[in-house]
C-alpha cells in the first residue's frame, strides 16, 4: 500500500512541472516569433545593423531545434513579405533598436545565454 501512496503522490507533484514546462516554451516560442518578425521587417527596411542584431540574439539564446528555427524562419518571411518594399512605412533605427533592446531583455528571462556561449573560442 505504500508504494500506491507514493506513486500517488509522485504523479501529483510532476503534474505542475509539466504544465510549467509546456508553459515556458510556448512564451519562449512566442519571443523568437517576435524576432523573426523584426528581422524580417529590418531585412525589407534596409536595416541591416538591426537585422544582424536580431540574428546574434537568435543565435545567442535560441535552442538549436528545428522548431524554434521554423518558428524564426517562417516569422522573418511573413514580416519580410508584409513590409514588401514600402519603404515609407518602415520603422527608425531607432524603433528598431526599442524592439530589439525589449527583445534581448525577454529572450534574456525565458532562454539565458549561458557563460560558455558569450565567449570567444581559444585562439590555436
Amino acid at each position: 500500500m505504500p508504494r500506491a501512496l507514493l506513486s500517488s503522490l509522485l504523479i501529483v507533484l510532476a503534474v505542475p512541472a509539466v504544465a510549467d514546462a509546456d508553459a515556458i516554451p510556448a512564451a519562449a516560442l512566442s519571443a523568437i516569433g517576435d524576432l523573426g518578425g523584426l528581422n524580417g521587417q529590418a531585412l525589407a527596411c534596409g536595416e541591416r545593423g538591426s537585422a544582424g542584431q536580431a540574428k546574434l540574439l537568435m543565435i545567442r539564446h535560441a535552442p538549436k531545434t528545428r522548431r524554434y528555427g521554423e518558428v524564426y524562419e517562417e516569422r522573418t518571411n511573413q514580416a519580410f513579405l508584409a513590409q514588401g518594399g514600402d519603404l515609407a512605412s518602415c520603422p527608425s533605427a531607432a524603433d528598431f533598436a526599442f524592439r530589439l533592446d525589449d527583445l534581448s531583455r525577454r529572450l534574456q528571462s525565458l532562454l539565458p545565454v549561458s557563460p560558455t556561449a558569450t565567449q570567444k573560442p581559444p585562439t590555436p
